[in-house]
């Protein structure tokens, strides 16, 4: 992940590293030190190099004394043991930043490309949204009825909307909700992450969106004794209790990636497999061939983290904040499965449905 990011002797100097211990000093974008990741590092690190200026030689030194938990780093540039600068940062600062991106190198025609400036232009298009919204109420409608599709899509917009919430609160910009007939829905952004507490947030406030959204049918439910919200309170529980399952690319899925990759890589990998290949277990006792095709994008998604876990550029959580979203989680999946226990206890055949569900 990016640590450092400064003006030195008038160029960009930027740090990359990991909790490993590696890190790589790249200075107008061209690597000039780099530090290989040992098990005994420790929070002390020195780069030296020097830089040319005609015939003069430049030596220039970076100290960085890095904390991980919690995160803090101080530093402190010199050239020719001048200092030019030196401050510190915080998880705060990590936040805000917008990490360094590689340019690709431009291509004057493509088919992919065209392919690509198409998706683009589809995905901005507020059309498309309506497209992907009526061609979804037609899809549930057909299977089910309309009564039945129009609440779908309210969960599923009430879901979406606890996602896109969490990106506001983190200043970032949101493309809106897209509705997916038969995959469900999905909320864009225009920027990325920088932490993985905020990757944490954001998974995790779609379901907390739903749990609300099944605790106000819950009391309505109690109110006026309809039926429906009883069974509209059941089934969104069920939906977003299943977009908890610690699988990617569920929102449970990016919780766990983000707790256990915090703790060790080596375990963030292990525990993400673990629970893949519990849910293809799950996925052929239940016949759910979308659910397998999901397990595998997951895998995928895993073992490119695990591929690039020490280029990656977000600030892991700290114990505080590990032992916060478990139990965050725990209580979100609890909760859930209380409503749908609660109304299972009832005795009525189509709310006792999704408790069978879960019992299989």
């Amino acid at each position: 992940m990016e640590l450092l990011s400064i003006d030195f002797l008038g160029q960009p100097l930027r740090i990359e590293g990991s909790m490993a211990g590696w890190q790589q000093l790249f200075w107008n974008n061209t690597l000039v030190s780099q530090l290989n990741a040992h098990a005994d590092h420790n929070d002390k690190h020195l780069h030296e190099f020097e830089l040319t200026n005609g015939d003069n030689v430049i030596k220039c030194s970076v100290e960085v004394n890095l904390s991980w938990q919690p995160f803090f780093v101080e530093y402190k540039a010199t050239a020719n043991d001048q200092l030019v600068a030196n401050g510190s940062r915080n998880e705060k600062d990590i936040e805000q930043q917008t990490p360094q991106v590689t340019p690709k190198a431009e291509r004057r025609f493509s088919l992919i490309g065209l392919a690509s400036l198409g998706m683009k232009a589809l995905k901005s298009a507020k059309l498309i949204k309506v497209v992907l919204a009526s061609a979804s109420l037609a899809a549930y409608s057909w299977l089910f009825s309309i009564q039945f599709a129009l609440a779908l899509l309210a969960c599923l917009v009430f879901h979406e909307y606890g996602h896109i919430r969490a990106m506001k609160y983190f200043g970032m910009k949101t493309k809106g909700i897209y509705l997916i007939p038969f995959l469900g829905g999905l909320a864009l952004s225009d920027e990325k992450i920088n932490t993985r507490w905020q990757d944490v947030v954001i998974s995790i406030m779609g379901p907390l969106f739903g749990l609300i959204m099944s605790i106000a049918c819950v009391i309505a439910y109690w109110v006026t004794g309809n039926m429906f919200f009883a069974g509209l309170a059941v089934f969104n529980a069920l939906l977003n209790l299943f977009n908890l399952l610690p699988i990617l690319p569920l929102d449970g899925g990016h919780v766990l990636k983000s707790i256990s990759f915090s703790m060790n890589s080596k375990v963030g990998i292990a525990l993400c497999l673990s629970a893949a290949i519990g849910g293809v277990v799950l996925s052929y006792t239940l016949g759910l061939t979308l659910f397998g095709f999901l397990l595998i994008m997951g895998c995928v998604e895993i073992l490119f983290e695990w591929k690039h876990r020490h280029q990656s550029h977000l600030l892991p959580l700290d114990r505080y904040g590990q032992i916060f979203s478990f139990a965050w989680y725990v209580g979100l999946v609890s909760s859930l499965i209380g409503i749908i226990w609660y109304f299972a206890s009832t005795g009525d055949e189509l709310l006792r449905l999704p408790m069978q569900i879960l019992g299989t």
